[in-house]
């Protein structure tokens, strides 16, 4: 199972490693030791810790790359479904919530699976526009 180093947890989940740090020794967030002996965790309890929490997570916009697809979401695979032909993929990207629908031989050859590292790269021709409530 992967695991992931705490600079690489609070990227992920657009946060300061110092928070990460303090979710680990209030027991908020389980740690392992990795090889080299550094603070851990692993990819599925961090998987399950990104659904958990994404409601508490500041909205961050993703880094623009030198791609026309810029809308980008780095974040942790959460749950994969398969069926025969296809996949449902589902990455939590800080608060957000992306999913793709794949042939099962792409999410294979990938090795997606919960607790996996993946970027979500959206490029649409339609996007849809909707005002929020005025609190």
């Amino acid at each position: 199972m992967s695991t992931f180093r705490i600079s690489e947890v609070a990227g992920l989940l657009g946060v300061s490693d110092d928070t990460v740090r303090r979710w680990a020794d209030g027991g908020r967030l389980p740690t392992v030791r990795d090889g080299a002996g550094r603070q851990a965790v692993e990819g599925a309890v961090l998987a399950q810790f990104a659904i958990d929490i994404a409601g508490e997570l500041p909205l961050t916009p993703p880094a623009i790359v030198g791609a026309s697809a810029r809308n980008r979401f780095p974040g942790i695979v959460t749950r994969v479904r398969r069926d025969d032909v296809m996949a449902q993929v589902e990455i939590q990207s800080g608060r957000h919530r992306v999913v793709s629908l794949m042939s099962r031989e792409a999410a294979d050859e990938l090795g997606l699976e919960p607790g996996v590292l993946a970027v979500g790269t959206v490029k649409a021709t339609n996007v849809v526009i909707e005002l929020p409530e005025r609190h």
